[in-house]
């Protein structure tokens, strides 16, 4: 059993008076893969936007690490939905991953020779060191990705959160992005994937949080993850969907 990294009580969370998240208790502990798993709108991508701090919440408590969000903001490293992310910017795949060092500098402090090593071991985990010279927004969808993940992995952060990484690419970048967070648990990260293959989920993750606006179930992943809950998290297309993924479609 780990330590506990993030403790939210009561949680919940409007958009233009409109409850999307309702009442969220959830304690998560080091070392594990978390798997976020719900319909479309269930508020998963909500959830963590209110744990980065980046929207408000009607009511309820959020700490990472026993303290706030501020107090504790480098600790934390979240890479959104690609859609997201500008990919105009006119930057290289080495000033992408640097980005990832900007937390843990004062204000006007220059990056330096151990931040540019730590970036290019980084890349060279994510077998793209060759690409750092390259403008990011001429990569393939799997070379983007594995260059965000590797910006995560150059903050160095006790938590990631990572809204539906595999989203796009290939299935190379997805064992390759699986695999380096997979070690990250192992040396006692803690790691949110919001997630919508359920033909995965059993070999993905240690834990998962199944949501549809509130909690429906959460816990070891084998014992969590049954057609019972699975209905419940996605009614009426829960049958289909858990076929479709016992099966491996």
């Amino acid at each position: 059993m780990g330590s506990i990294v993030i403790d939210i009580k009561e949680l919940s969370v409007s958009y233009e008076q409109e409850r999307v998240l309702s009442n969220i208790f959830l304690t998560l502990e080091s070392g594990y893969i978390y798997g976020v798993i719900g319909p479309n709108g269930a508020g998963k991508s909500t959830l963590f936007k209110a744990i980065l701090g980046l929207i408000t919440h009607d009511v309820g408590s959020i700490r990472i690490m026993g303290e706030s969000i501020e107090k504790k903001r480098k600790e934390v490293v979240y890479v959104p939905q690609k859609n997201d992310i500008d990919l105009s910017f006119p930057a290289t795949v080495m000033d992408v991953v640097l980005m990832g060092r900007y937390p843990h500098k004062k204000v006007l402090q220059r990056l330096n020779a151990s931040d540019k090593a730590l970036a290019l071991k980084a890349l060279e985990e994510m077998g793209i060191a060759d690409l750092k010279d390259r403008q990011i927004g001429e990569l393939s969808g799997g070379q983007q990705q594995r260059a965000f993940i590797a910006r995560a992995l150059c903050q160095a952060p006790e938590i990631f959160l990572l809204d539906e990484p595999f989203v796009g690419v290939d299935i190379t970048t997805e064992n390759k992005i699986i695999e380096i967070l997979k070690e990250m648990a192992a040396k006692g990260k803690t790691v949110l994937i919001v997630h919508h293959d359920l033909s995965t989920v059993e070999d993905y993750f240690d834990k998962i949080i199944m949501i549809n606006q509130r909690v429906v179930a959460v816990g070891d992943t084998l014992t969590t993850f049954t057609d019972e809950n699975i209905a419940r998290t996605f009614q009426s297309q829960a049958p289909l969907l858990h076929k479709i993924s016992r099966l491996g479609v």
